[in-house]
């Protein structure tokens, strides 16, 4: 694992669930670190996690202090250009980790505006403010990492997924938003000689993730004795990655950026890598739901007499949706030797323990 002693990094949804744990993870295990977050704490979903994962930063900040760690946090939202330049200026970072975006591909359908200026312009902001970094020959930004998604891969056929596909249609705003962050780090990447690498999530999941995720929501419904849908009449399978993996990936990705070279043209040969991050071992919704209510029982969420059978209704696919999503991690392998491995069952069940203690304790 690459180390970032005496390094600054600027985490932008910091207070998100990857941002948290990547931020937690930064400041653990590294001396003289400082990590600086910045986080609109929006309330697309109960703002009072994101304050739970923002108050469990400060903390290990504090905790860390000895060894020279420190957490600086900005209350912003990165699609003011005046807010990222002005953080730019002060912190000026050596690795940019853009995790900030508005997620989720239902929501695209009836709040596209969220998403323009969160992933697109709010991505802008970024790259400029990572081209002007080396202005008056300044060392400047390092690596930028940014987040991509799974759902660029849309409707494709082809599995498992590889980061060589074409992925030109786009089934979701959502999706659209994310690849087209693609393109404008490749041009910049071009353009600028800025080093930088797309991470390609597969449903991320773990203790303190997002509500709107399946299995977070179906619990929330489970628990209140309500009914949850299984899309696609539980036809569906996903490579469920859960966010211990998608840190450590995140992490090696962080510690090597692309190498700057001169292609024949004079201008610099894009330093631009894309790659998957998933467990490359989808899992069947109606699998996933068997073990997911199995593991709220034993973690004393649901009584052992739930009956699960009377609160499951199977539903046709929802627009923006897809099948499966596989990832094909090869290039990940050869180039970190890293793959993810946790086991959905392991990851289930430290997330009904979490569940258990956050919300019923």
């Amino acid at each position: 694992m690459p180390g970032f002693e005496n390094k600054t990094i600027f985490v932008t949804g910091a207070a998100g669930f990857i941002g948290a744990f990547l931020s937690a993870e930064l400041l653990e295990k590294n001396d003289n670190v400082h990590v600086v977050g910045i986080d609109s704490m929006n309330d697309y979903y109960e703002v009072s996690l994101k304050e739970y994962r923002l108050d469990m930063l400060e903390k290990l900040a504090k905790k860390r202090e000895s060894a020279g760690c420190k957490f600086s946090f900005i209350r912003g939202n990165m699609a003011d250009k005046a807010v990222t330049d002005a953080a730019f200026r002060e912190y000026q970072p050596d690795i940019v980790v853009n995790l900030a975006a508005q997620a989720g591909v239902r929501y695209s359908i009836d709040h596209p505006d969220v998403y323009i200026e969160s992933n697109l312009i709010g991505f802008y902001n970024i790259l400029e403010a990572c081209r002007h970094s080396y202005d008056n020959g300044a060392k400047g930004v390092e690596h930028l990492v940014y987040a991509s998604s799974s759902s660029v891969y849309g409707s494709n056929k082809k599995v498992p997924y590889s980061t060589d596909d074409k992925v030109d249609n786009p089934v979701s705003l959502y999706a659209a938003t994310k690849k087209s962050d693609e393109l404008l780090a490749h041009a910049y990447s071009k353009l600028y000689n800025i080093p930088s690498t797309g991470l390609r999530f597969f449903t991320v999941y773990g203790p303190a993730g997002r509500p709107d995720m399946a299995y977070f929501g179906f619990t929330n419904k489970l628990r209140a004795g309500q009914t949850i849908e299984i899309f696609n009449y539980g036809n569906c399978k996903r490579d469920f990655t859960y966010i211990d993996d998608i840190v450590e990936g995140i992490v090696r990705v962080m510690g090597k950026a692309p190498e700057r070279k001169t292609g024949e043209d004079g201008l610099p040969e894009p330093p631009y890598m894309v790659y998957n991050i998933g467990n490359s071992n989808p899992e069947n919704l109606l699998d996933f739901v068997q073990i997911l209510s199995e593991e709220l029982v034993d973690a004393g969420v649901l009584p052992v007499d739930y009956d699960f059978e009377s609160h499951k209704k199977l539903v046709p696919m929802q627009p923006g949706d897809v099948e499966i999503t596989y990832a094909d991690t090869t290039p990940l392998e050869r180039d970190f030797g890293f793959r993810p491995h946790t086991a959905l069952r392991e990851g289930l069940r430290r997330f009904a323990r979490w569940y258990s203690e956050y919300y019923m304790s």
